[in-house]
Protein backbone atom coordinates (compact mmCIF):
# COMPACT_ATOMS: atom_id res chain seq x y z
CA UNK A 1 0.00 0.00 0.00
CA UNK A 2 2.16 2.73 -1.19
CA UNK A 3 1.63 6.31 0.44
CA UNK A 4 -0.16 8.94 -1.47
CA UNK A 5 2.41 12.12 -1.97
CA UNK A 6 1.81 15.77 -0.60
CA UNK A 7 1.13 17.04 -3.87
CA UNK A 8 -1.28 14.91 -4.94
CA UNK A 9 -3.43 15.17 -1.60
CA UNK A 10 -3.32 19.33 -1.70
CA UNK A 11 -4.42 19.02 -5.53
CA UNK A 12 -7.87 17.52 -3.50
CA UNK A 13 -7.18 19.51 -1.20
CA UNK A 14 -6.67 17.14 1.60
CA UNK A 15 -4.48 17.62 4.82
CA UNK A 16 -1.35 16.61 4.14
CA UNK A 17 -0.56 14.90 7.63
CA UNK A 18 -3.07 12.30 7.64
CA UNK A 19 -3.73 9.12 5.42
CA UNK A 20 -6.20 9.57 2.86
CA UNK A 21 -5.56 5.96 1.15
CA UNK A 22 -9.08 4.69 1.37
CA UNK A 23 -10.30 8.20 -0.25
CA UNK A 24 -8.63 7.33 -3.30
CA UNK A 25 -9.22 3.43 -3.53
CA UNK A 26 -12.90 3.44 -2.90
CA UNK A 27 -14.64 -0.01 -1.75
CA UNK A 28 -10.71 -1.58 -2.14
CA UNK A 29 -11.15 -4.52 1.10
CA UNK A 30 -14.70 -3.88 1.76
CA UNK A 31 -17.12 -6.59 1.65
CA UNK A 32 -20.52 -5.41 1.90
CA UNK A 33 -22.68 -7.27 4.75
CA UNK A 34 -26.34 -9.41 4.34
CA UNK A 35 -28.98 -7.07 4.28
CA UNK A 36 -30.99 -6.86 7.51
CA UNK A 37 -35.14 -5.59 7.89
CA UNK A 38 -35.56 -3.86 11.42
CA UNK A 39 -39.14 -5.31 11.16
CA UNK A 40 -39.87 -9.26 10.53
CA UNK A 41 -43.00 -7.54 8.15
CA UNK A 42 -40.66 -5.92 6.27
CA UNK A 43 -38.23 -8.86 5.53
CA UNK A 44 -41.09 -11.14 4.63
CA UNK A 45 -42.36 -8.11 2.27
CA UNK A 46 -38.59 -7.98 0.57
CA UNK A 47 -39.10 -11.70 -0.08
CA UNK A 48 -41.86 -11.81 -1.57
CA UNK A 49 -40.61 -8.99 -3.66
CA UNK A 50 -37.62 -11.21 -4.37
CA UNK A 51 -40.16 -14.38 -5.27
CA UNK A 52 -39.22 -16.21 -2.47
CA UNK A 53 -41.85 -18.41 -0.84
CA UNK A 54 -42.32 -18.42 3.37
CA UNK A 55 -40.80 -22.16 2.99
CA UNK A 56 -37.73 -21.25 0.92
CA UNK A 57 -36.20 -18.94 4.05
CA UNK A 58 -35.87 -18.68 7.60
CA UNK A 59 -35.88 -15.08 9.41
CA UNK A 60 -32.30 -15.11 11.99
CA UNK A 61 -32.05 -12.56 14.71
CA UNK A 62 -28.87 -10.60 14.12
CA UNK A 63 -27.35 -7.61 15.88
CA UNK A 64 -28.01 -8.05 19.06
CA UNK A 65 -31.96 -9.22 18.32
CA UNK A 66 -33.15 -6.32 16.79
CA UNK A 67 -32.68 -6.84 13.60
CA UNK A 68 -33.68 -9.75 10.88
CA UNK A 69 -32.01 -11.33 8.32
CA UNK A 70 -33.21 -13.92 5.64
CA UNK A 71 -31.25 -17.34 5.39
CA UNK A 72 -32.19 -19.52 2.64
CA UNK A 73 -33.04 -23.33 3.63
Amino acid sequence: MPKISSRVKRAHKLSTHMNHYHYFHQGVGRKSGPRTFKTAEAAHAWAAKLGLKQEEYILKKVKRNKKFQIVRK
